[in-house]
């Protein structure tokens, strides 16, 4: 018999310094990793998410989103409109892992990666009605303490053998709501936020941050710094500061783009895009600290946009001072139109 589906939309944040990126790999720490076993520990079968960010490795995340499709007897029981959760079957299946987005076995998974957004499964009405949406955008807190609770029992096993040091708390789930019909994490999202601290003096190298920015010996020029990113401003290829993937286009859209100094003395870069291609918001910020020190014209990343070559002066920043910021999505009646426009685009590119 196969389960009714119930796409879950569950926001996120990570310390991503003891891990290898966001994407699952072989033998390797990851952030997916950690999150699809925790969700297993609660689903009782293996489950695939679906991402709007994948970060590379040591990038961190203060807001990162992703969607799983889940058997709606599990959001049943953690209760959607605030209920306690009760405990899971003892008679759950382990066995292959789901098609991207979803948990297997015997899950009937209509909404992934590669399908229309309109198959997204229906959320359960409190009767247990697949067709009735009117548990749509209603959090379960019962699945997000259990989540917080499988994650601290992923992350603190003692796995060195195979790569994984303990890192208790390094991934915190913030909230797990019932998605609106519709919704996909990665082609829904209008846009995705980063943003990236700079510490260039003395009294800026704070030993609690040094973690999450990249420190500097010179004091850099910050006004030269923010007139050299806004030149990337709009729609362009940037091949030039993107690391190309077959099949992939470098095309994106730079919607917004700042460097300023706070009243601590840390520099932030912010970018706001539509998509990023792979590197591109480390090499942006490398070329704009080209300026920054004074060995480029502000101009100069403007010029390398526009030659569409890759080349050595380009140089990336450090992974470790990157923060995927802000995923934005439009209103709850719009994200099948916008998952819809995206996949087009994409697959045209």
């Amino acid at each position: 018999m196969q389960d009714e589906l119930t796409r879950l939309r569950i926001d996120l944040a990570y310390d991503g310094a003891p891990f290898r990126g966001w994407a699952r790999q072989p033998g390797l720490p990851s952030v997916q990793s950690a999150v699809e076993d925790a969700l297993e520990l609660v689903v009782r079968r293996p489950c695939t998410t679906v991402v709007a960010g994948r970060t590379d490795t040591g990038v961190h995340a203060r807001r990162q989103t992703l969607h799983v499709d889940v058997p709606s007897e599990v959001v049943r029981r953690a209760g959607a409109s605030g209920g306690e959760p009760t405990a899971p079957d003892e008679d759950g299946t382990r066995g292959r892992r789901a098609a991207s987005g979803g948990c297997a076995p015997d899950a009937t998974v209509r909404a992934s990666d590669g399908d229309a957004a309109s198959r997204v499964p229906s959320p359960p009405g409190p009767d247990g009605g697949g067709e009735d949406a009117a548990w749509s955008g209603e959090p379960v807190p019962g699945l997000t303490r259990r989540l917080n609770g499988a994650l601290n029992r992923v992350l603190g096993k003692d796995r060195t053998a195979d790569g994984w040091e303990p890192a208790v708390g390094a991934v915190v789930v913030h909230d797990v709501v019932v998605a609106p019909a519709g919704f996909d994490a990665r082609f829904s999202a209008l846009s995705r936020g980063y943003l990236y601290r700079i510490a260039d003096t003395v009294t800026g190298h704070d030993p609690l941050t040094r973690g999450f920015a990249w420190w500097l010996g010179r004091e850099l020029d910050v006004p030269a710094m923010d007139a050299a990113v806004r030149e990337l401003l709009g729609l362009h290829d940037f091949l030039s500061f993107c690391k190309p993937r077959e099949g992939a286009t470098t095309v994106r859209e730079l919607q917004r783009a700042g460097v300023r100094r706070d009243g601590t003395g840390m520099i932030t870069v912010r970018l706001t895009a539509d998509a990023f291609c792979h590197h591109m918001v480390r090499s942006v910020v490398g070329a704009v600290v080209r300026v920054g020190e004074g060995r480029r014209a502000a101009a100069w990343p403007g010029e390398r946009l526009r030659a569409r070559t890759r080349d050595a002066s380009v140089v990336m920043a450090p992974a470790h001072g990157l923060v995927l910021d802000a995923v934005d999505y439009p209103e709850a009646s719009r994200l099948e139109e916008r998952a819809v426009l995206t996949r087009a685009r994409r697959e045209e590119a």
